[in-house]
């Protein structure tokens, strides 16, 4: 394993892909078509609890909110890992789209995105720069503060 790929990286942050999460409804985790893979929406849990519970601007605050959708994109990324054949067989990540619980006051959805953006870019370099939504919602399953969807393109 050489220090480029996105596994050694993820492994130099002290983090470890995790199992995959299982559907809420019906649904699969992730989808491949050809080379590219699409992630259904997923959330801020680690071993099925989330992590926090809320709105942010309310019972969630930004560093945790951020810290959520970190927490999002380790597992959207296991999604598309497991149908990609491994981390290191995803090429680019193309776009992200993170859904925020918000206070109707809370306008920083863009802020809280930036927690998955700045982990892809950490493990995929230059690969990992994206196009991206955040957007703000009034609720989300389980009460949870973010949803992450991911589109990447990985090894034919």
């Amino acid at each position: 394993m050489t220090a480029d790929r996105p596994s050694a990286r993820l492994a130099a942050l002290g983090l470890t892909l995790p199992p995959v999460a299982k559907p809420l409804a019906a649904y699969v985790p992730a989808l491949r078509q050809g080379d590219v893979i699409l992630t259904s929406g997923q959330l801020p849990s680690v071993d099925g609890v989330p992590v926090a519970i809320g709105k942010a601007g309310d019972e969630v605050d930004l560093p945790t909110a951020v810290s959520c959708a970190r927490v999002a994109a380790l597992n959207a990324l296991a999604a598309a890992a497991s149908v990609a054949g491994g981390l290191d067989e995803i090429t680019r990540v193309v776009k992200v789209v993170v859904y925020v619980a918000s206070d109707p006051d809370f306008s920083e959805q863009p802020q809280v995105a930036n927690g998955a953006s700045e982990l892809l870019g950490e493990l995929f370099g230059e690969a990992g720069r994206h196009v991206r939504s955040a957007v703000g919602v009034a609720v989300l399953p389980l009460n949870v503060p973010v949803e992450l969807e991911l589109t990447v393109e990985a090894r034919a």
